[in-house]
């Protein structure tokens, strides 16, 4: 059996309000990836998405906790010093953050900035070479005319261009790890589209892992090879892709998959009802369960724990037994509900 490229553990995270109360943001999440394979994590905003991955990269605010531990090639990232991580982040961890527009420097030319990000980890070689190297990165990632476009700034790129300059710039080091955080956000569906075909022909030409962050199920359909259901800071649902959509177990789960709109409009589409938890509220035992249409008697007092329940590991006191009922925790919204 290969040996996981990621394996994280028991991470649990947890800030600290201004009247002193910790609150926890991530409560003991299991996840692994092999090499070469593609994780979606999917949930809504404050689901603890992007927090997992910022922690193990000690990309946090100082004074947040964390424990557990997240193994990088077998290698311990949890409390590694500080000199040691910046080799590992930009190098053998590329990271495609949410917003290309604010993560460049807006005074400097994306050509500066991916020669930057080269020299940084290799001094020996000149700024002249980076920058044929990053002419290079670009032409990868299909932006046209790569030698003019080196010298021009981020303001001067449509959003699919920069999102495709900051996905050359994550590819500069050649890393064995690209984390990708909501790298469709603000893009209109063509170019979303486009951004995914080509991490899924970097993936494969490549051959690097990746680890997929969305709120939309959608996005990971076509590129996942498994997916991690988040919510309340814990993993709901987790398995390979083809049985989280066409098993799905949890009713959370069943409503993110309710709310995206079929190609041929057939369907109706549904929302959940009500809104996440904020991490100082957050209700006790399962944390879906004020939204939840199955929720019965344990819901409010006792958390589910993620069980094995045949295509997906699920954490839910009443999984669904049948597709068909994923309609249950959801409101029709244009219609009766089934």
């Amino acid at each position: 059996m290969t040996a996981p490229l990621l394996d994280i553990r028991d991470l649990r995270i947890s800030f600290q309000a201004r009247d002193g109360q910790w609150a926890e943001a991530l409560c003991g999440i299991d996840l692994s990836l092999e090499p070469g394979k593609v994780l979606g994590i999917v949930g809504e905003s404050g689901s603890g998405k992007s927090i997992a991955m910022m922690a193990f990269l000690q990309l946090l605010p100082r004074g947040t906790r964390v424990e557990g531990s997240a193994k990088f090639r077998g290698e311990e990232l949890i409390g590694m010093a500080p000199a040691r991580i910046r080799k590992i982040r930009g190098k053998a961890i590329g990271c495609i953050f949410q917003d290309p527009l604010s993560a460049f420097n807006p005074v400097k030319t994306l050509g500066q900035q991916v020669v930057e990000a080269i020299r940084l980890h290799d001094r020996t070689i000149s700024k002249r070479d980076a920058l044929k190297e990053a002419e290079r990165l670009f032409e990868l990632v299909a932006i046209p005319q790569p030698a003019r476009r080196v010298r021009q700034y981020p303001h001067e790129f449509s959003g699919g261009m920069r999102q495709r300059a900051m996905i050359a710039m994550a590819l500069a080091n050649k890393p064995d790890l690209l984390i990708a955080d909501e790298p469709t956000t603000a893009l209109d569906v063509t170019v979303q589209a486009q951004i995914l075909d080509l991490l899924g022909e970097l993936r494969e030409e490549l051959g690097i892992g990746m680890v997929l962050i969305t709120h939309d199920l959608g996005v990971v359909a076509g590129i996942a090879d498994e997916i991690a259901v988040m919510y309340g800071g814990s993993v709901v649902e987790r398995g390979a892709t083809e049985p989280v959509f066409y098993e799905t177990a949890h009713p959370y789960t069943a409503g993110l998959i309710g709310a995206v709109p079929t190609l041929d409009g057939t369907g109706a589409l549904r929302q959940i009802e009500g809104t996440p938890p904020s991490i100082f509220s957050r209700p006790p035992g399962c944390a879906f369960h004020p939204r939840c249409g199955r929720a019965g008697a344990p819901c409010p007092v006792d958390t589910p724990r993620l069980l094995d329940r045949g295509g997906t590991a699920c954490a839910c006191h009443f999984p669904l037994t049948e597709t068909a009922e994923a309609v249950r925790p959801a409101r029709v919204l244009d219609g009766d509900p089934a």
